[in-house]
């Protein structure tokens, strides 16, 4: 009796999971691939935000290397 529940529920389960995982797939038509390409697209795609991004990281962590910038925890290099 419950085995048999279990199985209806990892198959459920698994049924629900594979059904999400087929939704999310999609092609990009050859059309689309010139605005996936634009700069700002890209996870670096501006250089002076990544920068700051860094610097901010880099001063809140008060940790060095990684990244290529030293400092303390106030922000001062």
């Amino acid at each position: 009796m419950m085995n048999r529940k279990l199985f209806q529920q990892s198959f459920f389960t698994f049924l629900l999971l594979l059904l999400l995982g087929l939704s999310a797939c999609s092609t990009v038509q050859p059309w689309e691939k010139g605005t996936l390409a634009r700069p700002e697209m890209t996870f670096g795609g501006d250089a002076l935000d990544t920068r700051y991004t860094e610097h901010i990281y880099s001063s809140k962590e008060a940790a060095s290397g990684g990244s290529g910038v030293d400092g303390g925890g106030c922000g001062c290099n």
